[in-house]
């Protein structure tokens, strides 16, 4: 069951992939969502015989050995504890959720096949990564996710920006990965092993030694486990979209949307949240490594916000979204919170995947309009797509009523509140203040987006507004799993993730030192921290409410009034135009005159351009001596054999 679970979407891809166009679209499309659904059961199984039966498999489950080399042993194995569990059963709830979805959504398009293989193959990817029980395997899973984010984002391969998309995910995560993968190589040469079971208790022995590495040199033990784990770390800004890291996310919006809610919900992007927390008991012990991760998340949380104020593209509001609440888990865990980093990830997946697929229900019933400003009033033909889109929105904004019940984000995005100011620190109290801002303006274009989308008068042409159409039961009726969970997730779940019984549920997979205190601290804030966020939340709403509603001519009038402001927001802080200016351009020039300095003008021209040169021109020099008169080839004969002669005698006697 635990191999099957993980290993049924890669016989999906392989289904659909290789044999897809015999056996036909809606086969391809029922084997693949099938393979999923039950993947998706027997997942809950695992959570359930893990979690909260305790009768899962105590050791890692061995398959084969992958590499033997010297003192480097790899096994493939499966690592089944409760963090593994719980990631098993967000990815494979939310792909067959997209899966399904997908049937309707992707329903004109020619290549249905590879779609779902591609979408079945990410899927396995992120499974492999969630269960790896070593460093390589992770990477193996890390990349792998990597690679299917490139074919997905760039499935419309005919569309340029969809080429140019996929090519830039592809190389931002790159630098990312080569961050990770020098973090895996200090992880060898200082433990001697890429074994979780080998290398993670071993952690919290090397603050205050001196340590000798694979390689026979001696370094501090606390500098080398804080540098390893920031190397780590930066390979988690760029699966997860980190400032500085991020650039790729929103442009990854011009891949199907079933691909954008996959990507930001439940595969790729959570990737790095993830790591940080498998890795907890490394990272406990390297504090540099998590004030790093506290301030890249604080920064992230906010800057992504301010962006998504003025985005105009719905799928685009809903990245930096993605990008928002990513930052509220990675400085929760840098505050050492994980259950609760890992509460919001499991809670986010859920209205996450609501808003996008809700959006997808959107363009799919506005032909593929997905600019705001050329929609409105869509409401009345959308009723179920609209109350939909409510439940995930309430759910972002972390709406509820304090002591009494909220919506999903209300208990896991407040609880990275709270535990943030419990920390008592300078750093936690700035993810503290930065986490309220970002709620102010999570709501804030939480409710822009459905003003804008929904009510008023429709902005969109006549020939669009004729047509405009509710989704298909196939695609709506997963989204009512989806709002589910958004609604239910968070007060179902609290009490075993992050409540009185965390230690209970996540057993051994996540490691705190002083037995938790960070969350008995979050449990026990005064009262206005715990009402603070729901305030910001409403106050966010509501000036949404006034300004896109009520005065619908403030926002052109405020943009018009602090132009300057507007466009950096708009222009996404210029980080583009800063990475262009810096890297890309140079880079272009470097590439141009290595190419036509050094491989034409010196590699070509003395070597295989050179040597035809000498080449012909001793063609040339040859071909004057092919006269065609008898007596010049005698001569030459003559000549020939009296230096050959000449050389016999003389070189031979003296």
């Amino acid at each position: 069951m635990y191999v099957a679970a993980i290993f049924l979407p890669l016989l999906g891809a392989i289904i659909a992939g290789l044999f897809g166009r015999r056996i036909g679209d809606r086969a391809s499309m029922y084997i693949t969502s099938g393979l999923l659904c039950v993947s998706a059961v027997l997942g809950a199984i695992i959570l359930y015989q893990v979690g909260f039966a305790k009768t899962g498999p105590q050791e890692p489950i061995r398959l084969f050995t992958w590499m033997a080399s010297g003192e480097l042993s790899v096994d493939w194995a499966l690592r089944f504890d409760t963090l593994a569990a719980v990631m098993v059963v967000v990815v494979t709830l939310v792909s067959a959720v997209v899966h399904v979805y997908s049937i309707g959504y992707m329903g004109h398009d020619p290549h249905k096949p590879r779609f779902f293989a591609y979408l079945s193959l990410f899927t396995f990817a992120m499974l492999m990564l969630v269960t790896a029980e070593n460093f390589a395997q992770m990477f193996f899973g890390w990349e792998g996710v990597g690679l299917c984010s490139y074919l997905l984002i760039g499935f419309w391969y005919k569309r340029e920006s969809a080429n140019a998309a996929a090519i830039k995910a592809f190389l931002v995560n790159r630098i990312g990965d080569f961050g990770f993968a020098l973090g895996i190589f200090a992880v060898f040469a200082i433990f001697g092993s890429l074994d979780f079971s080998t290398v993670l208790p071993a952690a919290q022995e090397l603050p205050g030694k001196e340590i000798t590495t694979v390689g026979g040199y001696v370094i501090d033990g606390q500098t080398a486990l804080d540098w390893t784990c920031i190397l780590l770390f930066i390979g988690a800004m760029g699966k997860s979209a980190q400032i500085l890291l991020h650039t790729w996310l929103p442009d990854a919006m011009e891949g199907p949307t079933p691909v954008s809610a996959l990507i930001h919900a439940a595969t790729m992007v959570t990737a790095g949240v993830f790591m940080v927390c498998r890795l907890s008991p490394m990272f406990e012990f390297a504090p540099l490594a998590l004030a790093t991760v506290v301030t890249v998340g604080a920064l992230t949380a906010f800057f992504a916000a301010t962006v998504g104020l003025v985005q105009n593209d719905i799928k685009r509001v809903i990245a930096y979204s993605t990008c928002s609440q990513l930052g509220y888990m990675f400085f929760a865990a840098g505050i050492g919170a994980y259950p609760v980093a890992m509460f919001h990830l499991m809670t986010h997946a859920f209205f996450k995947a609501l808003l996008f697929l809700g959006s997808g229900s959107v363009i799919h019933g506005m032909s593929d309009e997905q600019d705001m400003r050329r929609m409105g009033g869509l409401w009345r033909k959308m009723k179920t797509t609209y109350i939909l889109m409510w439940i995930g929105s309430l759910a972002l904004a972390g709406v509820g009523i304090p002591f009494v019940f909220g919506f999903a984000g209300f208990y896991s995005k407040d609880l990275i509140l709270e535990a943030a100011f419990g920390a008592h620190t300078g750093l936690g109290l700035f993810a503290f203040w930065m986490g309220i801002a970002a709620a102010i303006m999570t709501a804030f274009y939480s409710w822009r987006l459905i003003i804008m989308t929904f009510h008023g008068e429709s902005r969109a042409p006549a020939e669009v507004q004729a047509h405009v159409h509710e989704s298909p039961t196939v695609m709506l009726a997963p989204l009512f799993v989806l709002a589910l969970g958004s609604v239910f997730a968070g007060a179902l779940a609290v009490g075993w993730f992050a409540g009185h019984d965390w230690a209970g549920f996540w057993g051994d997979s996540i490691y705190m030192r002083n037995e938790g205190a960070i969350l008995d601290a979050a449990h026990h804030v005064p009262a206005w921290v715990k009402i603070l966020p729901v305030v910001a939340g409403l106050a966010g709403i509501g000036l949404a409410y006034a300004m896109y509603m009520l005065r619908p001519a403030w926002p052109k009038a405020l943009a018009k009034r602090f132009r300057g402001l507007y466009y950096f927001l708009l222009n996404k802080w210029y980080f583009d135009e800063l990475f262009d200016r810096l890297f890309v351009r140079p880079a272009m020039i470097l590439g141009r005159g290595l190419w036509q300095k050094g491989d034409g003008g010196t590699i070509d021209r003395f070597g295989p351009d050179g040597a035809a040169v000498a080449t012909q021109g001793g063609s040339r020099l040859a071909a004057l001596l092919q006269t065609g008169y008898v007596y010049h080839y005698a001569f030459a004969v003559l000549i020939g054999a009296f230096g050959f002669v000449s050389l016999f005698v003389f070189g031979l006697w003296g």
